[in-house]
């Protein structure tokens, strides 16, 4: 992957050019950025960058990159168990489907990677027996003479023994070593991997960018890639799901105002907290990846609602599929008053889901939440 073939960025893009071309190359660098703003497409483009600058045979190194099957270049990633591997899971084991992931998925994100290796139902990590793989490959000479570059993608998701297995190598790497950690929320990485770092933050990506890649990449429309970059939110791979009407957001959609109809008829109405308690089994039962992507939905909802409510029209992309509901009539429920605690009540829900809280009780005590939380009138906050 080269730097042409990234969809933005510019200015980032220039400056890791510049610093090769200057020689001044931090030995661990932290790409952050949200979701489908390019950080793992980046990553791999600035090492092939770096490798091919300094091979003796050009050609062949970009081709080996191209492939992700450079002796030099190694990835670090999120794994989990599943039917082949099952135990001590670590990258190596699908460097196969991580060639094909990257691929097909240069913008993807994690719920997609667990999909794509089919444990979407499972929570993937970086554990200890990643760690103690990366000090091994990395103690180890490099098999060009240029340097080594070990890519994490996901780094947050180092558990705490990881990461302090990892601490001293990266403070002090042997000689040509660069490390780049990738991450979407760089408050989840331990604070004395952070201060080892130097940090580039990527700004999501225009629309401006994302249509024109629409049209280029996808074949897309002017009209269609425009209004799917004002839906994408800065993010290149929700418009690529958008696009290819893959992704999970009609049967969240479902979910959604199931949940918030009957939260709104549970007030007073003690036979409907039946329906919410079916509701929460319903989630419960799929896996935790697709619990924090559904709350992070919620969570987009409640936001266009609330922008809609205020007048700004223009910056609500959300358009529903469902019959007999209009997000205007709903809108006028989401209001200075509950928005906070609606926030920090999703929010909550998926930190305990995140670390293994029972689902079935984290989502029900939210539904119950909610709804006082739908009846919470404005005014109330009013002086």
């Amino acid at each position: 992957m080269t730097f042409d073939e990234i969809i933005g960025q510019a200015h980032i893009k220039s400056h890791l050019k510049k610093s090769v071309e200057n020689g001044r190359i931090p030995h661990a660098q932290l790409f952050v950025g949200k979701e489908g703003s390019g950080t793992l497409a980046m990553a791999i483009a600035y090492a092939q960058h770096l490798l091919c600058s300094f091979s003796e045979n050009p050609e062949s190194c970009q081709l080996k990159c191209s492939k992700l099957q450079h002796p030099d270049l190694h990835f670090a990633f999120p794994v989990t168990t599943t039917d082949k591997v099952k135990k001590h899971p670590i990258s190596d084991l699908f460097a196969e489907d991580w060639r094909n992931f990257v691929e097909k998925h240069p913008y993807g994100n994690l719920f997609s990677w667990l999909q794509f290796i089919g444990v979407e139902n499972k929570q993937g990590q970086i554990g200890v027996d990643e760690a103690e793989n990366i000090v091994k490959k990395l103690q180890l000479k490099s098999y060009e003479g240029g340097f080594k570059i070990m890519i994490v993608w996901m780094a947050e998701k180092m558990n705490i023994a990881a990461s302090n297995k990892l601490l001293k190598l990266i403070e002090e790497p042997p000689s040509q070593t660069i490390f780049l950690l990738v991450a979407e929320d760089e408050g989840q990485i331990i604070n004395t991997i952070k201060s080892r770092c130097q940090a580039l933050h990527f700004p999501v990506l225009s629309n401006t960018d994302i249509a024109k890649a629409l049209i280029e990449k996808e074949s897309s429309t002017e009209n269609e890639a425009e209004k799917i970059a004002h839906q994408s939110e800065g993010n290149y791979h929700k418009a690529i799901q958008l696009f290819r009407e893959d992704s999970n957001e009609d049967i969240f959609e479902d979910w959604f105002i199931t949940w918030i109809r009957s939260a709104f008829r549970a007030k007073g109405n003690a036979s409907v907290i039946q329906n919410l308690i079916v509701w929460s089994d319903t989630i419960a039962a799929t896996g935790r990846e697709t619990q924090k992507q559904f709350l992070q939905y919620c969570l987009q909802f409640f936001r266009q609602a609330l922008l809609l409510n205020y007048g700004t029209p223009d910056l609500v992309f959300l358009e529903t599929k469902t019959p007999n509901f209009e997000l205007a009539k709903f809108a006028p429920f989401v209001h200075s008053a509950n928005m906070l605690t609606i926030e920090k009540e999703i929010s909550d829900a998926q930190y305990h889901i995140e670390r293994n809280g029972n689902a079935k009780i984290i989502l029900l005590d939210l539904s119950i939440k909610l709804t006082r939380l739908l009846h919470t009138k404005e005014d109330k906050i009013n002086p």
